[in-house]
């Protein structure tokens, strides 16, 4: 097995969290960043040797990786590497998903991999992926598609797919106006997760193939609707997946993809409450990141209402109440924090007052200042999205270690 994670992407729908990193690279749950998940999936299934494919505003990823997926000491062949784009086949960064693969074709060639997996890197979500592995190989399969049902009315957003009795895909249609239900259920539709396998010689003959023509050189939209004309391309169902550690009250098969700042902020509230939809605590498939050199949370005489705080953070006499604050948060004297996502090293001033909003990294929220209760203001301050969620765009480290200095 190798891995070709896919974690360029621009992610312009969660601009300005976007504004500074790719979309991959974004923080997610107070201590992980999204590229986590996908990768502590592959490394829970005992999939060892991944390849990271970056582009776009790559930086933070490759520092994030370097030193959160440490390699050292584990056999050569299990590694986490990044690979920014070679140019191989010309001057052109990445044209798409499929190019990406085929300008990497020699990491294929030198690995042998009997079976490849592509898998995107901007999803939350568990999954046990030597499951499909079996799948696959069982199916006989050129390329196997991880597939789930969604209402008709969001399938545009995805490929979708008719499969037949024996889970083969005889149609895919990526991204289309009026998506085909379900036979026999109207309101559902099967998409594909943007998550594939495929055994190494159609792979390579696809995409060589796709090269030599004027496509979109993208999995979606040129290589898997091509593959189901001519080769054996299979459906893998995602709720089938069991994985372990999943308490009874998490919604089964969760999975979400977080393109815009809408259900960013959502799948946060997804990891709250009694009884969370999607749950972080799980020692049987832990999603791994790097360690905070901090001390743990302090709290002094402060009201915490469901909420979760990172590593190193300070909360003095001020009220958190559905909330998720990463590491090294500094809430001060009388501030309130409801309903929002605040990041790494941020400063919340005295009496300040936040509502509905994510705070990016490094920003420090000056005293008695309001964020989320005057809508013409935050408009004219920061980033408003079209469900009224404020977003405040990452601070600079300097600029905040300067500001911590005046506090």
């Amino acid at each position: 097995m190798l891995a070709m994670i896919m974690a360029g992407g621009k992610g312009e729908r969660l601009h300005p969290l976007t504004r500074d990193r790719s979309k991959p690279a974004v923080p997610f749950g107070g201590r992980h960043r999204i590229v986590d998940f996908v990768l502590s999936n592959f490394l829970n299934s005992g999939i060892l040797a991944l390849y990271v494919l970056v582009q776009y505003k790559s930086q933070s990823l490759i520092e994030h990786v370097r030193l959160s997926w440490r390699t050292t000491g584990i056999p050569s062949e299990a590694f986490v590497t990044v690979v920014p784009p070679q140019m191989r086949f010309g001057t052109a960064w990445y044209r798409g998903t499929a190019d990406a693969v085929l300008q990497n074709l020699n990491l294929i060639d030198d690995f042998a991999p009997d079976v490849i997996a592509v898998f995107g890197a901007d999803h939350i979500y568990r999954m046990d992926i030597a499951q499909m592995v079996d799948f696959h190989l069982d199916q006989k399969a050129d390329v196997t598609v991880a597939a789930r049902q969604v209402p008709i009315g969001s399938a545009s957003e995805f490929g979708v797919l008719a499969v037949n009795a024996q889970s083969r895909i005889v149609r895919f249609d990526e991204k289309p106006k009026s998506p085909s239900p379900m036979p026999g259920h109207p309101g559902r539709a099967l998409v594909s997760m943007g998550n594939y396998l495929f055994r190494r010689q159609p792979l390579v003959e696809a995409l060589l193939s796709d090269a030599r023509r004027s496509t979109d050189h993208d999995f979606g939209r040129s290589i898997i609707p091509e593959m189901v004309e001519t080769g054996r391309v299979c459906a893998y169902d995602f709720e089938q997946n069991e994985v372990p550690g999943v308490k009874p009250y998490e919604e089964q098969g969760y999975w979400r993809d977080v393109g815009t700042i809408e259900s960013y902020w959502e799948s946060h509230m997804d990891l709250l409450g009694e009884s969370p939809r999607f749950d972080l605590d799980n020692s049987l498939w832990p999603i791994r990141t790097g360690q905070h050199p901090g001390p743990p949370a302090r709290f002094i005489g402060s009201d915490i209402d469901n909420g979760q705080v990172g590593e190193g953070s300070l909360i003095k006499r001020a009220i958190v109440r559905n909330s998720i604050l990463g590491r090294s948060v500094w809430v001060n004297e009388g501030a309130v924090i409801e309903d929002s996502i605040v990041m790494d090293h941020t400063t919340v001033g005295k009496g300040a007052r936040v509502r509905r909003a994510i705070v990016d990294r490094y920003n420090i929220i000056p005293s008695d200042t309001e964020i989320g209760y005057d809508a013409e203001e935050d408009r004219r301050r920061y980033h408003v999205d079209r469900a009224g969620i404020v977003v405040v765009p990452r601070g600079g480290r300097r600029e905040f270690l300067r500001g911590l200095e005046e506090l």
